[in-house]
């Protein structure tokens, strides 16, 4: 089996002309039955990676690929999606009843199906096991290995038990996440007993999303920020004519409690919100969740119960209301935001309290002396995330790298201008012990630092360099270069940042850039940043300039089409097709069936049992699209 095969497969299937970055390696590495590892950001096309090989192999009887998935939505959604383009695909799961899973376990002894969707929980069972003995497989794919890890943040002890199913049928195994440092990758690769694996990876960018941190510590601050962010977003707003549609938002919760008082505040004023969290019934996360996908609910406030393998493309603004327990949790769950490429925004309120809830909650996680400093040194990552004055992206990136070269992204608070000293502004005065002055030979070091500079820095870094901090971002402008760096080490942080707001009460420093809390010397010329390119606002401009998403009586005519589709289908509207496939049908106005075949996306088993309807809503809407 070829590239060749599976590119044939990407087109006749998927409808897709080619492989987007890093699946083509990994489809590869599935074809030549070979252990991977494969990192690839939310949105950026996981499941094609096994999908692909194991239609290849079903249709070369090769067997089936055994997919481990630990929600039951998430295998729901992706065997639905499966079977929309004509794709023998099922899944067992505890909301079927029994003559569903019978007739499932036919089809799968029968050698009938290209992939079969399991939990992790059945694929421990000893009657499952013995299932996979009478058929042929054709490898193992494990969706969000992560849940694998010690170290990871969504750690499920019965992924441990994995390895096992090689011993039961010895296959080769793929293993997907979208988040995972170093140190979980290798033990993803020791805890699946890999052999050898390829490590796929397309870093961890972004660029259609923005990140902003804001330290904020009452509850009714945070949801009047909350409100005026959902108003800056048009979420509550209608499409406008030849624009993009209002999108939605996910507002992320770290206790039930906070996210049912959160939703009830945010419906007194007049937003359409919905909650979900695993407290609640199964039938009111169903309808909840059903509600936010079908958009008659455009906000949704959640645990973090909601979300994994969610794939809705409109998601403009993700707030977490509360500070979540890990840089891996944050960033997986605001990478939901923006999965259409179009512009999205990703804001973290932070505040002491919010460590303090996740040290509370992770009271009722596994525990140990190790398993507990692992929680403290990821909240001690979250935090350096908030207060740090340095890019946001370039955080992140490091976080997950391990490496110095991401370049400034241009986008985020930081970038712009606009960041805050979350640290003291989310912090409570009233609570502090007092701090004692520092002599006045340690304020002229602090100034004789600032000297040295070429750009202000916050007064959280400077401090930091001061005392000879080793955060990776004390390497950006300076910090560590200047003769100062580590000569107030006897000092603690909160001294020495007593003492620099000392010279700014005194004027020996001032604060630069409005509201960004930097610190420079009074009347020394401050250097330009040189912005990058194809960043940043020209970048935010050229995206509004792109085409709309629901534009045009062809779009709004498909937009209905789809949405009574899957109403009467049972399944969810970017299963009948995707938004951008519908954009494509808006600006090319197919006429027959083989014009229809050549729009990406949308595919031959697509196009078999939808294209007479698209052709005539096209035929019937041309004349009115200009208007």
């Amino acid at each position: 089996m070829t590239l060749a095969t599976a590119q044939d497969v990407l087109q006749s299937v998927f409808g897709y002309s080619e492989f987007r970055p890093g699946q083509s390696e990994a489809v590869e590495a599935g074809l030549q039955g070979r252990d991977a590892i494969v990192l690839l950001p939310t949105g950026s096309g996981k499941s094609l990676c096994f999908q692909i090989p194991a239609i290849v192999d079903a249709q070369t009887g090769g067997g089936t690929t055994v997919v481990v998935s630990p929600l039951i939505a998430l295998m729901q959604d992706q065997v639905s999606a499966l079977t929309a383009h004509g794709v023998a695909a099922g899944a067992l799961n505890s909301h079927q009843s029994d003559d569903e899973q019978k007739a499932v376990v036919a089809q799968f002894l029968q050698g009938a199906l290209a992939l079969l969707y399991i939990s992790p929980e059945r694929a421990a069972q000893p009657g499952f096991r013995r299932l996979l003995q009478r058929t042929p497989i054709a490898r193992y794919a494990i969706d969000e290995a992560h849940c694998v890890s010690q170290w990871g943040h969504d750690f499920r002890p019965d992924y441990l038990l994995l390895r096992e199913l090689r011993d039961v049928v010895d296959a080769p195994v793929m293993a997907l996440t979208a988040t995972a440092t170093p140190v979980v990758l290798k033990e993803i690769a020791t805890q699946l007993a890999l052999a050898n694996p390829l490590q796929v990876s397309t870093g961890f960018d972004r660029p259609n999303l923005s990140f902003e941190v804001l330290g904020l510590r009452k509850e009714e601050e945070r949801l009047a920020t909350t409100l005026a962010q959902i108003d800056a977003a048009g979420i509550r707003g209608r499409a406008k004519r030849g624009g993009p549609g209002p999108g939605r938002a996910i507002i992320y919760c770290s206790t039930r409690k906070v996210t049912e008082r959160v939703a009830k505040s945010l419906r007194a004023s007049g937003v359409k919100a919905g909650y979900y969290h695993a407290g609640r019934t199964q039938l009111a996360r169903e309808r909840a969740q059903s509600a936010f996908e079908q958009a008659r609910t455009r906000v949704l406030v959640a645990t973090n119960a909601f979300g994994m393998g969610i794939d809705i493309p409109d998601i403009r603004l993700i707030i977490h209301f509360q500070t979540p327990g890990s840089l891996e949790a944050y960033y997986q769950e605001a990478g939901r935001a923006g999965r259409d490429g179009e512009p999205a925004h990703c804001v973290l309120f932070f505040g002491k309290a919010d460590l303090m809830t996740q040290r509370r909650l992770g009271q009722n996680s596994p525990s140990g002396t190790m398993m507990d400093q692992r929680r403290e040194d990821a909240l001690a990552e979250v935090e350096r995330y908030a207060t740090e004055l340095a890019c946001r992206h370039q955080t992140l990136v490091a976080h997950f790298t391990q490496l110095e070269d991401e370049p400034e992204c241009g986008r985020c608070d930081v970038c712009r201008g606009t960041a805050v000293d979350t640290w003291e502004q989310s912090s409570d005065e009233t609570e502090k012990a007092p701090t004692a002055e520092i002599p006045e030979q340690a304020l002229l070091t602090i100034l004789a630092g600032v000297d040295r500079l070429t750009r202000p820095v916050g007064r959280i870094n400077l401090a930091q360099a001061l005392r000879g901090g080793r955060a990776k971002n004390l390497s950006r402008g300076g910090l560590k270069t200047m003769p100062e760096y580590g000569q107030l080490a006897q000092f603690s942080e909160d001294e020495v940042v007593a003492g620099i707001d000392k010279l700014l009460r005194e004027e020996r420093l001032q604060r630069t850039g409005g509201k960004y809390p930097t610190v420079w010397l009074p009347g020394k010329p401050i250097r330009e940043r040189t912005a990058k390119a194809g960043t940043g606002a020209a970048n935010n401009t050229s995206n509004k300039k792109t085409g709309s998403r629901y534009g045009g009586s062809i779009a709004r005519a498909l937009d209905n089409y789809r949405k009574r589709t899957a109403r009467s289908l049972g399944w969810k509207p970017y299963m009948v097709f995707q938004t951008k496939v519908m954009m494509a049908i808006q600006a090319q106005e197919p006429d027959s069936h083989a014009a229809l075949d050549s729009i990406s996306g949308l595919g031959p088993a697509k196009v078999d049992r939808f294209g007479d309807d698209i052709l005539e809503l096209v035929e019937r809407h041309r004349s009115r699209s200009d208007d």
